[in-house]
C-alpha cells in the first residue's frame, strides 16, 4: 500500500524575489513561500531511510534567507496529469541512493500571505495554470493520483454526414479547411468505417499548415495571370541555379547539410571509452525554426520548447547528427517598461490569454537560453526588434503581439549518416526519452491559426514544457551510436514535435517506404488515465522516434542504460505501407489507416490577389533636432543594446566558440558574427549571422526581402569566408495570410528572393520555415505583423583567427571609412529614427543591383585577407551614426564625425546597406580603389578624449561623450534587467560604464605555450577519468583539454561506478565535469554529490581515491559536486557550498581571476598570474556556515582563486565578481592541494582564440593550458 509523506522544504524564493512580487501584486503585507516535498511510498519509510530521504531534500542557500510571515494561502502543485522535470531527476537520485520504496517525489509550494490579503485572485496570480495548479492540503495525495485509462471516441461520420466532422473540427481544434473534411468524409466513405479522434487529430497535425506549408505549395495567381511556379518552387530554384554544388541534403530532413573541412575530428572510441583523434570530414548542418504561437501564450516553456525542438531537429539528421551552436531572436510589440515609458509607444493592449510583449521579453528568453544552456548548446548569436504602429488605414495597428521566436544553430553530421539507411519489414520503431504526458496538445493546427482565433483552453493545451537534461541524455545515446561509423545502429531517426508521436512515427516509416504495427501501450506513459487520442499525439518533448536493426537493439539497448537514457520498442516495421495501432487495454485498434490517406492529395490551396500599391506617406524630419534624435535612436529596441539577452547565456560551452556576441576589453555585445571552431586542433570553422528588415515590408515588400539577405550577408562578412557562393540560407518566413495586401507583400518578397537575388549571388537557400498566422484579434481590436523575412546565413571559414570585430583600434593616423551601397540615397523609409517618431516613410533602402553586393563582400574578404582592416562593422539599425558609436562603445573612445551631405539625419541615421571600417590613413586610398562601383566616404575617426562630436563641413552640429551615449544605448538593458534581475547587481553594471576601467587584461608569469608535459607526453600516456553525471554537459572539452597535455582521457560515467563496469582505483587522476548533473534539482551538484555519498560503495571507492595520491580536478559542476564531498576529501573540512548566484540569473561572462600562493600541483609556476576565463553558471557563489568572513578566514592557504577587477584587486562587485562569491572566492584546494576544485571554466579556454578577449602576444596555446600540463608533469 502507498502512503504519502509530507516534507518541508526550503525557501522557494529569495527575499529579492518575495519583495519584487508583492510590488508587482500591490500588496501591502509581505508574502512567503517554502517548498513542501511530497514523497509517494510504498509502505512506511524506516527512520534511518526517512532521514537519509530528509538529508537528500536539504539543498539551496542557508543564510540570508527570507523570514516567514503570514498565513497558508495556497499550496501550488504539478497540474494533474503531469510529473515536473524536477520530479523524474529527483525520484532517480532517491533511487540511486537506496530509497527505492519512494516511488517518486513530487515538489510543490506553498504561499504564505497576510490573512486580509487572501482572495482567489491572489491565489491565481501565484502560479502558471498551464503546468500548475492550486490544491488544499487534504488534496495533495492527488499529486499521484492514476487515473484509470480513458476510451477512444468515434465521430459519426456515416449517420450524422460532414456536420459531425464539423462538430469535431471544432471540439479538437483540428483547423481542417472545407477542402480537407471533404477529403476525410469520401476517404472514410471508401475505407466503409466512421474516423476515430485519434486518426482525426493525427490527419489534423500531420496536414496543418505548420507541417504541409499549404501556402507555400499553392497555385498562384496573379492579376489574373497564372504562376507558373509555387513559392517553395522558387525557394527551390536558388538550388538549381548552383546545381546544389557544396549541399550534401536539401528539403528533406530535419536540417540542410553543406560540406565542411577534413579535419581533426575529436571523439569516443567505441573500443574502450577513450578519447581519440581520427582524420575524417565534419559536415555542417543548420537549420532555423518558429515557436511564436507557444512563446504568446506562455514564453518560458514556448521559447525553451522552442529551442529544445530546434536542438532535436539538429539531433536527428539521416542516422544521427550533433547540434554545435545556436542562436535566438525576438521580434515583439513594444515593450511599454513601468516607468520608462518611450515616445514611439502606443498602448495598443491586448488579449487576456496571451502575455505582453514586457512579460515575453523578460521570461521567454530565460527559458531560450536556459534551455541552452542546460542542453550545453552556446548561444552565440541573435537578434531583438519591437515593432508597432498605427497604421495606415483607420483601426489599423502594425506590430508583433503574436511575437517571433526564433531558435536555430549549427551542428555536425559524419559522412556516413548524412542520408538514412534503408530499413527492413521487422525493424524496431523505438521512442527515446522522456515519457507521454497531457502537454503540448495539437500545437501544430494551433499554430497554424491566428492568435484568438481558437478557443483559450486550446491555446494553453498546444503549449508544451521543457526538460533539458532529459533530452542531453537523449543526444548522448544519439552521439555514442553515432561514434559506432557504419556500425550505428540508428537506420533512421526523426524527433517528436509538433503532433507528437502520430507525426513522427507515420513519417519515420513512410520515408522508409514502410508501413508500421504499434503497440499504443508500449508507449512509456506518466499519465495513465489519458485517452489513446492524448497517448499517440501528446506533444510531450525530449523525445526522438528511430528505427533499430532488431540484430543491433541489444547493443542500443546497452547504450541507453548506460546513459540512463529511456527508450521503448513500440512498434515494427511492416511491408504494407499501413498504419495500425493497437490498444491491448480496450482490446481495439484507434488507428488503422493507408499512408496513402494520412500522406494523400488533399485538394491543392490556391491563392490570388490583384496588385495594389502599400499605402505609404513621406517621411517629415522638419522638426526633430539633431540630439534628440540620437538618443532616442540609441534607446530603440532594434538600436539599443542587447547585452540583458545575452549574459543570461552559456557561450563557451563546447570549448569550440571563435567568436561570440561579446567584444573586446570592456565586453561590449555588438560582434556581427558568430564563429566556431571545426576542432580543438587546426582553425578550420564555421560562421553563421542573422538578418531582418521587417518593417521595410511596409513600404517595399522585396526591398525587405533583399534587405534582410544583404543584412546577413553583411554580417557574416565581418568571418573570413572567402567565397560567395559557399554561403548558404535559411529563409524564415511570417505573415499574416489570408488578406490579399499581405498574400501579395509574401509573394512580392519569396520571388525576389528565389528567382532573382539569391541567384545572381549564387546562394542557395537549402532550408526554412513558415509561420503564416501572424495575426491577433480580441473583441473589437485587431494586430497585424508586417511581412516578415528572418534570413540566417551559414558559411565554411578556412581559418577563424582572421575575424574582425567593430571594436575601435586606439591607434593614432586611423580613419573610418563608411561604404556605401546606396551610393548617397540615404532613405530613411523604416528606419529606426522614423519610427522613434512614430512613422515610417515612403522609401526604403534597398540593394539596387546584386553586383553592387557581390563587390562589396569580395571587396571586404579581400581586404581583411590582405590584414588592412582593424576592424569592421556593418550599417543596419540606426545607420551611420548607431555604427559608429557602437564601434567606439567597444573601443571605450571618442569619435569625431564628419558628415559632408546637406541632410544631416539622412546621412547619419539612413539604414541603406554597407559598413564602416576603421583602417591606417595611408591604407584609405586602397580601400576606395577595392570599391570602384561604391562611394566610400572618409567619415571620421576615433578620439582619445571621450568626446563624441558630429561636424559638418567644420561646424560642431552636436556634441556629447561616449558615457552619456554608451548609457543611452544602454538604458534599455538596464531597465529590463532591473526588473528581471537583482536590481543592485544591475545598478553596479550599468555605473561601470562611466568608470575609469581598462578592461580585461592579463599578467601571466609563465610562457602559455611552454609544453612542460612534452617530456613525458612522448610515450607513456596516464589515464584520467572524465567523470560525468547525467546532465554533464562539457566533457568533451575537458577531455580535449587533457588530451592536449599528454594524457589519455576516459569517459566514465557515474552508472559505470555504480554498475563495477569501471574503477577509479584504475586511474591516477580524474576530473568531474561542468554541467547540470540531475538538472541541479537538489541544488548545483547536489544530487550528483549524495549519489556518491549514500551510495556505499560508490562512497568507499572515492574516499580511497581521495586518500591515496591520485589527483582530482573538479570545474563548475563538478567543484559544486565535490565540494559537498569534502566529509571524505582530507583538508577539505572548511569548504563552502556553492548556492545561487547575487543576481539570481545565470551568468555567462568572461572575467579575470588572479591565482594566489598555494600548495597545489595543478597550479604550479601560475601564482600571481591573472588570467580571463569564462564562466558560466547560476549557483557559483560560495556560502558558509555561519559567517562568511570567519569562513574565508578559515581557509586562508587553500583560497587558490579569486575574481579581481581589472586593477588585478579582489572584488565584490558584479559582474566581476559575477556570483557575489565573499572576497571574490574563485577556486579551492584542499590542504595538500591535490584536489582542486573552481567554478571557472579553464577547459574553455585552453587554445588562445577561445578567449573571447585575449592578449595579441597568445597565439596557440591559452594560459590556462598551464594547469593542464601541471598535472601531467605532476604524475611524472
Amino acid at each position: 500500500m502507498s502512503n504519502l509523506l509530507v516534507l518541508e522544504g526550503p525557501a522557494a524564493r529569495s527575499g529579492f524575489r518575495l519583495h519584487k512580487l508583492k510590488r508587482q501584486l500591490g500588496l501591502k503585507a509581505p508574502i512567503f513561500a517554502r517548498f513542501v516535498h511530497l514523497l509517494w511510498v510504498d509502505g512506511k519509510l524506516e527512520p534511518d531511510a526517512l532521514a537519509r530521504g530528509e538529508a537528500l531534500l536539504r539543498y539551496g542557500p542557508e543564510t540570508d534567507l527570507p523570514e516567514q510571515s503570514g498565513s497558508l494561502l495556497a499550496t501550488v502543485v504539478p497540474r494533474a496529469g503531469t510529473i515536473s522535470p524536477w520530479s523524474s531527476k529527483a525520484t532517480d537520485i532517491f533511487h540511486i541512493c537506496g530509497l527505492s520504496a519512494v516511488q517518486r517525489v513530487e515538489r510543490g509550494v506553498r504561499w504564505f500571505a497576510d490573512p486580509g490579503d487572501h482572495s482567489p485572485e491572489l491565489a491565481a496570480a501565484l502560479f502558471d495554470r498551464m503546468t500548475e495548479r492550486a490544491v488544499s492540503d487534504a488534496d495533495l495525495g492527488s499529486v499521484f493520483e492514476a487515473l484509470p485509462p480513458a476510451p477512444m471516441a468515434t465521430v459519426a461520420l456515416a449517420s450524422d454526414g460532414p456536420e459531425a466532422l464539423a462538430r469535431a473540427n471544432e471540439s479538437l481544434g483540428l483547423a481542417l479547411s472545407p477542402d480537407e473534411v471533404d477529403y476525410l468524409c469520401t476517404a472514410y466513405r471508401d475505407l466503409e468505417r466512421d474516423p476515430t479522434d485519434v486518426e482525426l487529430m493525427m490527419f489534423a497535425q500531420a496536414n496543418s499548415e505548420h507541417c504541409r506549408h499549404k501556402i507555400f505549395n499553392a497555385s498562384w495567381e496573379v492579376d489574373g495571370d497564372s504562376q507558373d511556379l509555387s513559392l517553395f518552387e522558387m525557394i527551390r530554384n536558388t538550388y538549381r541555379q548552383i546545381n546544389g554544388e557544396g549541399i550534401l541534403s536539401a528539403y528533406s530532413d530535419n536540417a540542410a547539410v553543406i560540406e565542411g573541412p577534413s579535419i581533426s575530428r575529436f571523439g569516443l572510441s567505441p573500443e574502450d571509452d577513450g578519447y581519440r583523434y581520427e582524420e575524417a570530414p565534419v559536415h555542417i548542418l543548420m537549420k532555423v525554426e518558429t515557436h511564436n504561437h507557444p512563446t504568446a501564450i506562455a514564453p518560458f516553456p514556448g521559447a525553451a520548447t522552442g529551442s529544445g525542438g530546434e536542438i532535436r531537429d539538429e539531433g536527428a539528421v539521416g542516422r544521427g547528427s550533433k547540434p554545435k551552436a545556436g542562436l535566438t531572436g525576438f521580434t515583439t510589440s513594444h515593450l511599454n517598461i513601468p516607468g520608462y515609458s518611450q515616445p514611439w509607444e502606443i498602448g495598443t493592449g491586448k488579449p487576456a490569454h496571451m502575455v505582453s510583449a514586457l512579460d515575453i521579453m523578460l521570461d521567454g528568453p530565460i527559458g531560450a537560453a536556459g534551455f541552452n544552456n542546460e542542453f550545453g548548446r552556446p548561444a552565440l548569436a541573435g537578434y531583438f526588434r519591437t515593432f508597432e504602429q498605427a497604421g495606415r488605414t483607420p483601426g489599423e495597428v502594425r506590430g508583433y503581439h503574436k511575437p517571433v521566436m526564433i531558435a536555430g544553430g549549427v551542428g555536425t553530421v559524419r559522412a556516413e549518416h548524412i542520408h538514412a539507411q534503408e530499413f527492413p519489414q521487422g525493424a524496431k520503431l523505438v521512442v527515446l526519452g522522456g515519457p507521454a504526458m497531457l502537454i503540448g496538445l495539437g500545437g501544430g493546427a494551433a499554430s497554424s491559426m491566428g492568435s484568438g482565433e481558437s478557443r483559450s483552453d486550446l491555446d494553453f493545451a498546444s503549449v508544451q514544457r521543457d526538460n533539458a537534461e532529459m533530452e542531453r541524455r537523449c543526444q548522448e545515446v544519439i552521439d555514442r551510436c553515432c561514434a559506432l561509423g557504419e556500425d550505428n545502429p540508428i537506420l533512421l531517426i526523426h524527433d517528436v514535435g509538433a503532433g507528437g508521436l502520430s507525426n513522427a512515427l507515420p513519417e519515420l516509416v513512410k520515408d522508409a517506404g514502410r508501413g508500421g504495427s504499434f503497440a499504443l501501450r508500449s508507449v512509456p506513459n506518466a499519465d495513465p488515465g489519458m485517452t489513446p487520442l492524448e497517448i499517440w499525439c501528446n506533444e510531450a518533448q525530449e523525445r526522438y522516434v528511430l528505427a533499430v536493426g532488431a540484430v543491433a537493439l541489444e547493443q542500443f539497448e546497452a547504450i541507453c542504460t548506460r546513459e540512463r537514457c529511456p527508450y521503448a520498442v513500440v512498434g515494427e516495421a511492416t511491408q504494407v505501407e499501413r498504419l495500425k495501432v493497437a490498444d491491448s487495454e480496450f482490446g481495439n485498434t484507434p488507428v488503422d489507416l493507408p499512408l496513402s490517406v494520412l500522406f494523400g492529395k488533399p485538394p491543392k490551396m490556391h491563392r490570388s490577389f490583384e496588385r495594389q500599391a502599400p499605402p505609404a506617406s513621406e517621411l517629415t524630419t522638419g522638426a526633430i533636432a539633431l540630439g534628440e534624435a540620437v538618443e532616442r535612436v540609441l534607446r530603440f529596441p532594434a538600436v539599443a543594446s542587447k547585452h540583458f539577452l545575452i549574459t543570461i547565456g552559456d557561450r563557451s560551452i563546447t570549448g569550440l566558440v571563435a567568436r561570440e556576441q561579446m567584444v573586446g576589453p570592456w565586453q561590449v555585445p555588438v560582434a556581427d558574427a558568430a564563429v566556431t571552431f571545426s576542432g580543438y586542433r587546426g582553425y578550420e570553422g564555421e560562421a553563421f549571422a542573422m538578418g531582418e528588415r521587417s518593417p521595410l515590408a511596409l513600404i517595399d515588400p522585396a526591398a525587405s526581402a533583399r534587405m534582410a539577405i544583404c543584412e546577413a550577408l553583411s554580417n557574416l562578412c565581418s568571418a573570413p569566408v572567402p567565397q560567395l557562393r559557399r554561403v548558404v540560407l535559411s529563409a524564415n518566413w511570417m505573415a499574416a495570410c489570408g488578406d490579399s495586401a499581405e498574400d501579395q507583400a509574401l509573394f512580392d518578397a519569396v520571388r525576389v528572393a528565389g528567382m532573382e537575388l539569391c541567384p545572381a549571388l549564387g546562394i542557395a537557400v537549402p532550408v526554412g520555415k513558415d509561420s503564416l498566422s501572424m495575426r491577433t484579434r480580441w473583441e473589437d481590436h485587431e494586430v497585424v505583423s508586417p511581412m516578415t523575412l528572418i534570413v540566417s546565413a551559414f558559411a565554411p571559414s578556412p581559418d577563424v583567427r582572421g575575424t574582425l570585430t567593430p571594436q575601435l583600434q586606439r591607434e593614432a593616423d586611423t580613419r573610418l571609412l563608411l561604404v556605401d551601397l546606396g551610393n548617397g540615397r540615404n532613405r530613411l523609409g523604416g528606419s529606426a529614427l522614423a519610427q522613434c517618431y512614430g512613422q515610417l516613410g515612403d522609401r526604403a533602402p534597398d540593394l539596387d543591383a546584386p553586383a553592387l553586393f557581390v563587390e562589396f563582400f569580395n571587396g571586404v574578404q579581400a581586404l581583411s585577407e590582405a590584414g588592412i582592416l582593424k576592424a569592421y562593422h556593418d550599417r543596419s539599425d540606426g545607420g551611420m551614426f548607431a555604427c559608429a558609436a557602437e564601434m567606439a562603445f567597444a573601443g571605450r573612445c571618442g569619435l569625431d564625425l564628419e558628415v559632408s551631405e546637406p541632410d544631416v539625419l539622412a546621412a547619419l541615421f539612413a539604414e541603406e546597406l554597407g559598413c564602416i571600417v576603421q583602417v591606417h590613413e595611408s591604407e584609405v586610398e586602397t580601400v576606395v580603389n577595392t570599391f570602384p562601383s561604391l562611394r566610400c566616404l572618409d567619415v571620421g575617426a576615433p578620439n582619445t578624449a571621450g568626446d563624441i562630436t558630429i561636424r559638418q563641413h567644420g561646424e560642431v552640429l552636436y556634441q556629447s561623450d561616449r558615457v552619456r551615449l554608451q548609457q543611452c544605448w544602454s538604458e534599455t538593458s538596464y531597465q529590463m534587467q532591473r526588473l528581471r534581475d537583482d536590481p543592485d547587481c544591475a545598478d553596479e553594471e550599468f555605473a561601470a560604464i562611466a568608470e575609469d576601467d581598462v578592461g580585461l587584461n592579463a599578467k601571466v608569469g609563465f610562457d602559455p605555450d611552454e609544453d612542460i608535459s612534452g617530456v613525458f607526453s612522448i610515450g607513456h600516456r596516464p589515464r584520467i577519468a572524465v567523470l560525468r553525471e547525467q546532465g554533464v554537459n562539457g566533457q568533451v572539452e575537458m577531455a580535449a583539454a587533457f588530451e592536449r597535455a599528454g594524457f589519455d582521457p576516459v569517459d566514465v560515467h557515474m552508472s559505470d561506478l555504480l554498475s563495477g563496469r569501471k574503477r577509479l582505483e584504475d586511474f591516477p587522476a580524474l576530473v568531474a565535469c561542468g554541467g547540470f548533473s540531475y538538472g541541479d534539482v537538489l541544488g548545483g551538484g547536489g544530487g550528483w554529490a549524495k549519489s556518491v555519498l549514500y551510495h556505499e560503495p560508490v562512497r568507499e571507492a572515492f574516499a580511497e581515491f581521495f586518500a591515496g595520491d591520485g589527483l582530482a580536478l573538479g570545474v563548475c559542476n563538478g567543484c559544486q559536486m565535490l565540494s559537498q564531498l569534502k566529509a571524505i576529501i582530507p583538508g577539505a573540512d572548511n569548504w563552502p557550498r556553492f548556492v545561487r548566484n547575487r543576481s539570481e540569473q545565470f551568468e555567462g561572462r568572461t572575467v579575470l581571476v588572479r591565482i594566489n600562493d598555494n600548495a597545489s600541483p595543478w597550479l604550479t609556476e601560475m601564482s600571481g598570474s591573472v588570467l580571463p576565463i569564462a564562466v558560466a553558471h547560476g549557483e557559483g557563489r560560495a556560502e558558509f556556515a555561519g559567517d562568511a568572513q570567519r569562513g574565508f578566514d578559515r581557509l586562508r592557504g587553500q583560497v587558490c582563486m579569486q575574481y579581481v577587477d581589472s586593477n588585478h584587486a579582489a572584488t565584490q562587485r558584479y559582474p566581476a565578481n559575477p556570483n557575489g562569491a565573499t572576497n571574490g572566492l574563485a577556486g579551492l584546494t584542499a590542504a595538500d592541494g591535490r584536489v582542486l576544485i573552481m567554478m571557472p571554466h579553464p577547459e574553455r579556454v585552453f587554445r588562445a582564440y577561445q578567449n573571447a578577449w585575449r592578449d595579441e602576444a597568445w597565439r596557440e596555446d591559452g594560459p590556462w593550458m598551464r594547469l593542464f600540463r601541471n598535472g601531467r608533469f605532476a604524475l611524472g
